[in-house]
């Protein structure tokens, strides 16, 4: 395996960084590693006791004793949920094609009685502390990040749009599903301000794995990459090239158990749209020290 790219946000490689080492490779026909999304029985959020249950056409909230506190009907399926200090954000799919395509509102419901405080629009969310969300939208003519307080008032507003990766301030692994790519890992700083992190080149990139000392780790086009806090990069590990004008028969995923890191590459045959050969790689992650 090729020596590992380290560099900080100044060029100077990090003092310390996490390292992987490939243990086994296989490929064989099978199905592609699609994100499943949310279970669908199970809850959406839990927080102090209170749990969020979707189903379509409704928000359930239910307490630790099995007792349903409220239900808040609405004309859409509810997909992810997101509570923070009394306040629960709520992204639904719609129940039918509109000029949205297939999103439906994001809800911010009062969690003590499931009122609806205000009615926005997003397809992803992440919580920040004292009732205030992020909520993301990319398509539609957007690719965009707000920030919405505790009444649904819009506090700030970025320019970027992906998997949020919230801690000490909030990154976004962008997904700007362009070709070519201008996607990046990338900081949010109050007034708008995007700080730009290492670029990346797959403009879908799946969801990322967040390490306990806060780094992302990304699979991107066959290479996993670790971002910092700081925004500073390593390559851990090339597995494979994806050809980038041929990107779009590939489906990537890569998840994490313990001090192992699964990473799976599928490849769409080009005459059998049904049939993906599938590549799986187990690593070794070893951690800074």
């Amino acid at each position: 395996m090729p020596t590992p790219e380290r560099s900080g946000p100044d060029g100077q490689a990090p003092s310390a960084a996490w390292r992987a080492t490939v243990l086994d490779h296989v490929a064989a026909v099978g199905r592609p590693p699609y994100d499943p999304g949310p279970r669908a029985d199970g809850p959406l959020a839990r927080r102090d006791g209170l749990s969020i249950h979707s189903a379509q056409g409704e928000v359930r909230c239910i307490d630790d004793t099995g007792r349903t506190r409220w239900v808040h009907r609405c004309e859409a399926r509810p997909n992810a949920a997101h509570v923070s200090q009394g306040r629960v954000l709520v992204t639904t799919d719609s129940l039918a094609y509109t000029v949205w395509g297939m999103l439906g509102p994001a809800l911010l419901l009062d969690l003590a009685d499931g009122r609806l405080i205000a009615e926005l629009r997003g397809e992803r969310g992440a919580v920040l502390r004292g009732g205030r969300f992020f909520l993301g939208l990319e398509g539609y003519g957007h690719f965009d990040t707000w920030e919405y307080d505790r009444d649904g008032t819009e506090v700030d507003a970025w320019r970027s749009y992906g998997h949020f990766v919230t801690g000490s301030g909030i990154r976004v692994v962008e997904q700007d599903r362009r070709i070519p790519t201008r996607s990046r890992v990338v900081r949010l700083l109050p007034g708008g301000v995007v700080e730009a992190g290492p670029a990346l080149t797959d403009p879908t990139v799946p969801r990322p794995v967040v390490l306990e000392d806060g780094t992302v780790l990304v699979i991107d086009d066959g290479v996993v990459r670790a971002v910092g806090r700081g925004l500073e990069h390593t390559v851990l590990a090339e597995l494979t090239t994806v050809p980038a004008d041929d990107r779009h028969r590939y489906i990537s995923t890569l998840r994490r158990e313990g001090d192992r890191l699964t990473a799976i590459v599928a490849e769409r045959d080009p005459a059998d749209h049904q049939r993906h050969t599938v590549h799986t790689w187990t690593l070794a992650l070893h951690a800074p020290g």
